[in-house]
């Protein structure tokens, strides 16, 4: 799946229109909720067809595209079985019981009650009773060079700094690229954003700590303001504007230090971490979400799956702890920076566990399996990410591959079993 964004430019009605078709999707939305609640043995299905009872009963939601409508209820069931789903894993803690929205900020069409302009592409029409109309795109994306028939959904979203329009077309993008033959290990962490196996850094930006004083004056700003004032409503909107700036310069540097890596590596192995468990520490919470490691982790199996590249999560337990060199446990605080072990190897903690991290990743055994037998039998039907069912959505591998490639993917992971077998003895 392809996601393409535009800008959307209209005039003060249509926004106020797509204000409305927003609000009545979250409307449909959580009273597909509600009748699930009330209404045992509630399914999918069911909820499809209770959404013409509440276009029935209810005029403003007979306004809203009909397939609008289903994809409303189709949100309000894909809470309900994660809800089921984590029930069935028996995950720890609490389940995610379906709540009801409060702030929604976007509503989704399928296939019918939009058109494309044919000519330019550059305007799509709403053909719904909202009264949205005619909207202009602005972007650098070219949907000429996808079909409409690809085109499977469109989302008008609202945002801080106003309203754009998605297009989610189901195309399959795997590109060829010519293998490095090189594999790579990586630490994330906060001094750092990530560590490889060969010691090179990447620096840790700290978007939220570098804006965090302009946020500060900013919120203190909308505090000041009464309420249900236009001030108070513009200084929200200046504060949620630069909440939104931060949000997308840690999106754009995940996205690129992810791209550099693919790029470089043929194989790239990171720590399987479970950040909600890890920002229970409340004293470095703010900084592990600042760090985006589930973020780049998105973003490396995305582009690994789109350049044929293999992605290895493998557990994070005594990655630090062990010695990369003899593999004997020597036991450090989080204040401890350098690893030494009694063999003589001494070296920087972070680096130590992006080596462990590599050899978990070519092992014959544990937790991800073989990078080798799987090279040897990537006609099969594995999934690019190798690890446990840790993401909701998990990326999906390249059904096939070249001979060449995977006859230079053996040599390379024999080079490099035989260079660690030289280098630790």
């Amino acid at each position: 799946m392809l996601v393409l964004e535009f800008k959307v430019r209209a005039k003060k009605h249509q926004y106020l229109a797509i204000d409305e078709a927003i609000r009545t999707a979250q409307f449909v939305q959580n009273k597909c909720l509600r009748y699930w609640m009330d209404n045992k043995g509630v399914n999918k299905y069911d909820l499809n067809k209770y959404c013409r009872v509440l276009a029935h009963n209810f005029e403003f939601a007979n306004k809203l595209n009909s397939q609008a409508r289903q994809s409303s209820a189709e949100r309000a069931w894909s809470a309900i079985s994660r809800f089921y789903d984590n029930c069935k894993k028996k995950v720890p803690g609490k389940k995610g019981y379906p709540k009801f929205k409060k702030n929604c900020h976007s509503v989704e069409y399928k296939t019918t009650g939009w058109s494309l302009d044919n000519n330019t592409r550059k305007a799509i029409t709403f053909t719904d009773k909202k009264g949205i109309g005619r909207l202009r795109l602005v972007g650098t994306y070219g949907l000429h060079f996808y079909p409409i028939e690809s085109i499977k959904r469109v989302r008008l979203v609202r945002r801080a700094d106003g309203y754009y329009c998605q297009f989610i077309l189901s195309v399959d993008l795997k590109i060829e690229t010519e293998p490095t033959g090189k594999a790579i290990g990586l630490d994330v962490g906060l001094e750092s954003f990530y560590t490889d196996h060969e010691g090179n850094k990447i620096e840790n930006p700290r978007f939220l700590r570098r804006g965090e004083k302009k946020l500060k004056k900013l919120q203190r700003r909308v505090s000041k303001k009464k309420k249900g004032s236009s001030n108070r409503r513009k200084a929200r909107q200046r504060l949620a504007k630069k909440h939104l700036k931060i949000s997308r310069q840690r999106k754009e540097f995940a996205k690129r230090v992810a791209y550099c890596v693919v790029q470089s590596r043929d194989l790239i192995a990171y720590e399987d971490l479970r950040i909600k468990n890890l920002v229970k520490n409340h004293c470095l919470a703010k900084s592990i979400n600042d760090a985006a490691w589930y973020q780049f982790r998105l973003w490396l199996e995305y582009f690994g799956t789109k350049y044929g590249k293999v992605t290895i999560a493998v557990p994070p337990q005594y990655t630090s702890q062990n010695c990369s060199k003899c593999g004997e446990t020597v036991k450090k605080s989080l204040s401890t920076r350098t690893h030494v072990c009694s063999c003589g190897c001494k070296l920087h903690r972070d680096e130590n566990a992006a080596k462990n991290v590599l050899k978990l990743g070519l092992s014959t055994s544990g937790h991800c399996g073989t990078w080798l037998t799987d090279s040897l039998n990537a006609w099969g039907d594995d999934a690019s990410t190798l690890t446990e069912v840790i993401l909701s959505k998990q990326a999906t591998s390249v059904n096939q591959e070249s001979p060449t490639l995977l006859a230079l993917r053996l040599v390379v992971g024999v080079s490099i079993l035989h260079e660690n077998y030289l280098t630790n003895g």
